[in-house]
């Protein structure tokens, strides 16, 4: 009963002297006190803001993606939004590059994508959209680096080998060193079933389990839409695409970036 009583005084209060309303860009304040419309004001911003934070959390998978302990890391609000902004930056940078080496900054031609260029070391013919794809990942991956030194507050590892074993749902690590030795000497049959994503983003000490798994995708010509390579017929994942084994094998979120896109999910 005293609290009912107390609301209409208050209401009674706050709708006297009507010609002193005054208007602030939070709405219409009646003639209050410094102290009421200062909390008001507040509350309003307050609201704002996590309005504000509820549509980027819809808008960026990215920031959906980010364990809660990893954010409250990032400390600086909008952190995640400019660690996706910026990686973001790093393909559109590594797409004009590529681009720029070989077509005067025009994007090729879906004719110059699939002209075969050369041959790899066991006769299978690379086209020049493998070729742009692989020279744009360098430059994207040496861009990606500095980011992440800036903007990720726990460890990552770029391009890092795991092997997977899937029945057992393990996972190891296989060194550049061991990597470069058995491609060198032609056993790349003893990497067949590995996985290579381009940036693995963890949470804690755990190199072997990801907060986060990206991979940079330069679809060529830039018309065609980024997707996850699908696992052929010689693969142990035949039937299955990059994100989902990323995703099985190390945990996390995985997501695509590319030029035009961003950072998004297929």
């Amino acid at each position: 009963m005293r609290a009912a009583m107390n609301f209409w005084v208050a209401c009674a209060l706050l709708t006297a002297c009507a010609g002193g309303s005054r208007h602030s860009r939070h709405g219409e304040l009646g003639f209050v006190d410094t102290e009421t419309a200062g909390k008001a004001r507040y509350a309003a911003y307050v609201a704002e803001q996590a309005a504000a934070s509820a549509t980027r959390a819809v808008a960026s998978p990215l920031l959906r993606a980010i364990p809660p302990a990893v954010l409250a890391l990032m400390q600086r609000e909008h952190a995640a939004d400019e660690l996706e902004k910026r990686l973001a930056d790093c393909a559109v940078q590594a797409e004009q590059v590529g681009n720029a080496r070989f077509f005067e900054g025009r994007p090729p031609t879906r004719q110059e994508c699939s002209e075969v260029v050369e041959k790899d070391r066991c006769g299978n013919p690379v086209t020049r959209a493998m070729q742009l794809g692989k020279q744009k990942h360098v430059l994207a991956l040496e861009c990606a680096e500095q980011v992440l030194k800036e903007r990720w507050p726990a460890p990552f590892s770029i391009e890092q080998r795991y092997r997977y074993y899937p029945n057992a749902r393990m996972v190891e690590t296989i060194s550049p060193e061991k990597e470069a030795r058995l491609i060198a000497e032609g056993c790349t049959e003893e990497l067949r079933g590995t996985i290579k994503p381009d940036l693995v983003l963890h949470e804690g000490r755990n190199l072997l389990k990801a907060a986060l798994t990206l991979d940079f995708k330069f679809p060529c010509p830039d018309s065609n839409q980024p997707q996850w390579t699908a696992y052929g017929p010689s693969s142990p994942y035949f039937g299955q695409d990059q994100g989902k084994v990323y995703k099985a094998a190390l945990d996390g979120q995985a997501l695509l970036i590319s030029p035009k896109f961003g950072v998004r999910t297929p």
